[in-house]
C-alpha cells in the first residue's frame, strides 16, 4: 500500500503573502513546490501585461499542472501548490486533484486586510521591480472584486492564519 500525499494549497487576496507561506510551509512539509508565477513567468516571459493576460496563461497551463500533479501525489510526494484558490471554481480544481490522486488536501486561507496586501504589494515592487507593471493597486482592486472568502460548506479541510500570525 502506498503512501497517501499531502496536497497543499493557498487562497488569500493578491499580496496577501500565499507565495512566501509556501515557501515556509513546503520546506516544513518536505513537499514539492510548484509555483504559477515561476512557470507562467519562464514558459510566457513579458507577456503578463494585464490581469485578462494571466487569465489566459493560466487556463493554457493547468491542464498540464493538474496531470503533473496527480502523478507526484500518485508517486507518495507531498505537493505544495502557490497557485491562488481564491474563487470557489478555483478551489474546487485543487479538490478534484487531491480527489483523483488520492490524496489528503490542505488549504491554508490567508486572512489578510486590503491595507496590509497593498502594503506587502508596494514592498514586492521595490524587492522585484519587474512585477512593478503588473503589480499595482488597480491590478489588486480588479482581481480583489473576484476574491471568494473559503466557506465550510465547501467541504475544504482549511488552516486559517490572520494577519496578526503573519507578522509574529
Amino acid at each position: 500500500m502506498r503512501k497517501k500525499a499531502k496536497l497543499i494549497f493557498f487562497c488569500g487576496k493578491m499580496g496577501a503573502g500565499k507565495s512566501t507561506e509556501s515557501k515556509l510551509v513546503a520546506q516544513q512539509q518536505n513537499a514539492v513546490l510548484l509555483s504559477e508565477d515561476d512557470w507562467l513567468s519562464k514558459l510566457y516571459p513579458n507577456k503578463m501585461a494585464s490581469f485578462k493576460d494571466y487569465l489566459n496563461y493560466s487556463a493554457i497551463l493547468k491542464p498540464l499542472v493538474k496531470a503533473h500533479v496527480i502523478e507526484i501525489l500518485r508517486a507518495g510526494a507531498n505537493v505544495v501548490m502557490d497557485f491562488p484558490a481564491n474563487t470557489k471554481k478555483q478551489r474546487c480544481w485543487f479538490k478534484a486533484i487531491a480527489t483523483e490522486a488520492e490524496a489528503y488536501s490542505q488549504m491554508v486561507y490567508l486572512d489578510v486586510s486590503n491595507e496590509q496586501c497593498l502594503n506587502q504589494i508596494a514592498q514586492r515592487r521595490i524587492k522585484y521591480p519587474e512585477r512593478a507593471r503588473f503589480d499595482t493597486e488597480a491590478v489588486f482592486n480588479e482581481v480583489n472584486c473576484y476574491f471568494e472568502a473559503p466557506l465550510e460548506s465547501e467541504g475544504l479541510n482549511i488552516r486559517k492564519i490572520n494577519v496578526q500570525e503573519l507578522t509574529k
